[in-house]
């Protein structure tokens, strides 16, 4: 067994470095490049730092939030901004969507963001790409790993409720649901466990995993994986009706530091959604990265900066598609 994970680590170590290279020069993985601004908005990059260090200085919750509207964004049809939308004429807002309704939050960070990026270089900068950067400086902010960003994404002309709906990952997923859901996207059982620790930080709402706590299996009972004294502890805070918008901290012992104790926490059967659990009870794949995770931060770390990258590169919108709007919220021809 200790060989087998050992194996399973070399070969992640690999492959996704591997893919680095082809993402981050390869006109085939969407033409993006850290580079893509530095002539046409030189502080770009300077202008997205500062105020998402003034947001995460106000709230450190901030940081975990604009790390999930990325994510968000990027499983809905590519990391193209479609999370961002409003209502209008003819678009049904992703803000409304099951995942996203009373949960996602960080728009007015990224309208901050938005305004100050068109007043230095108007209609350069992408909302998509705003995103993608204010994901990285909050997870650097708050302790986690640096990764160079691949921009030049476009923002969509369109949303998708319905993929909003079906496409993200969900608290209550079975494992297989939740790799599937990944490797439509090109993703693997990397990424999965890797992007899984950027609940590291951040909060939960109680409607997200009280399932687990009276009733897991239709059978009246606590899901059986969950330490005993933790649910008890949950359950204070989390009726079994009411108090929907509880918020409890995912990784209870350091919630606001980007570090590999939500791995630690799995170990000690201290997840706190179903979707984190399951990583180390059903696959063997998927548990020796949890393992390999708490034992070892930098492996961690350095999976994650280049998960994110690989998730970053999915479908964006480049060249002539779609466009830069002028406010992250609408189109450009909004009436």
């Amino acid at each position: 067994m200790a060989t087998s994970m050992v194996c399973l680590v070399a070969l992640c170590l690999v492959s996704p470095l591997l893919l680095a290279g082809a993402v981050l020069g390869n006109p085939g993985y969407g033409g993006l490049f850290p580079q893509f601004y530095d002539h046409s908005c030189p502080k770009a990059k300077e202008i997205v730092h500062s105020i998402v260090a003034q947001a995460v200085a106000r709230e450190t919750r901030m940081a975990a939030s604009l790390v999930r509207l990325h994510f968000h964004d990027c499983f809905v049809k590519g990391c193209d901004a479609s999370v961002l939308l409003d209502n209008s004429t003819n678009i049904v807002s992703e803000k409304g969507s099951n995942p996203n309704k009373n949960s996602i939050r960080g728009f007015e960070v990224v309208d901050e963001i938005k305004v100050a990026l068109e007043t230095a270089c108007p209609g350069t900068v992408s909302c998509a790409d705003i995103l993608a950067l204010a994901a990285r400086d909050s997870t650097i902010l708050v302790g986690g790993p640096y990764w160079d960003v691949p921009l030049g994404r476009r923002d969509s002309l369109g949303a998708s409720i319905q993929g909003s709906n079906n496409d993200i990952p969900a608290p209550n997923n079975t494992l297989p649901t939740i790799i599937t859901k990944f490797k439509r996207l090109g993703l693997n059982i990397v990424d999965v466990v890797a992007l899984s620790g950027g609940h590291t930080i951040g909060l939960s709402r109680c409607t997200s995993f009280r399932q687990r706590l009276y009733n897991q299996s239709d059978n009246g009972l606590a899901d059986s994986t969950l330490d005993v004294s933790y649910a008890a502890q949950l359950r204070q805070g989390c009726p079994r009706s009411g108090g929907d918008d509880n918020l409890f901290p995912l990784d209870i012992v350091t919630s606001t530091k980007f570090d590999n104790f939500y791995f630690k926490n799995i170990l000690a059967g201290r997840g706190l959604l179903s979707s984190d659990e399951v990583l180390l009870t059903k696959s063997a794949e998927t548990a020796a990265l949890v393992k390999a995770y708490a034992n070892d931060v930098h492996l961690f770390f350095q999976h994650f900066a280049q998960s994110m990258v690989n998730m970053g590169n999915i479908s964006p919108l480049t060249g002539s598609q779609g466009e830069i709007r002028k406010n992250c919220r609408r189109l450009n021809n909004f009436h």
